[in-house]
């Protein structure tokens, strides 16, 4: 079993809570849109990290971060990308490719939405954390922490962290 912390769009703004509540995970993911090189480093010195770059992120970043990530987590295929849309509204970039080979769990970011979204046609589950980040139109500032067992995505939970 491994626990995942997850955020994405944190524009250069690195919230020190983020460290109290992704202290027990195993892993970090960003989906994007770190804002600087210095967040990547950060975090990839607290913990386990992989991310995915964001389109506000410059050349240091995209050359750390790709800007898809597929991979397995435990028994879960995982693919991680900032701007991938949701169910129904895939992005025209990635549409053909989630169709034809759908992954069990689809990231992204970009929106700045929190969203928790099954996929029941591609059997797919979808999460977009929000922002994590003060730059943007949210009102509040969010991050997810979710556990892998084996094949299954569990204890989902969504962080509210102060206003912006």
């Amino acid at each position: 079993m491994k626990k995942i912390g997850l955020l994405s769009d944190t524009h250069s703004y690195l919230d020190e809570a983020v460290f109290n509540y992704f202290d027990s995970c195993d892993e970090i993911w960003h989906a994007g849109d770190f804002g600087s090189i210095e967040i990547v480093d950060t975090l990839a010195g607290f913990k386990p990290f992989r991310g995915v770059f964001g389109n506000i992120d410059g050349k240091d970043v995209q050359l750390t971060c790709p800007e898809h990530l597929r991979f397995d987590c435990e028994e879960v295929d995982v693919w991680m990308t900032h701007i991938g849309g949701y169910p129904g509204k895939y992005a025209p970039r990635i549409k053909s490719e989630i169709v034809r080979n759908p992954p069990k769990l689809f990231i992204c970011g970009h929106s700045h939405i929190l969203k928790v979204q099954y996929d029941p046609k591609l059997q797919l589950l979808h999460l977009n954390p929000g922002a994590a980040g003060k730059q943007g139109w949210h009102q509040v500032r969010t991050l997810m922490r979710f556990d892998i067992n084996s094949n299954k995505i569990e204890n989902l939970e969504v962080i509210e962290l102060s206003g912006r």
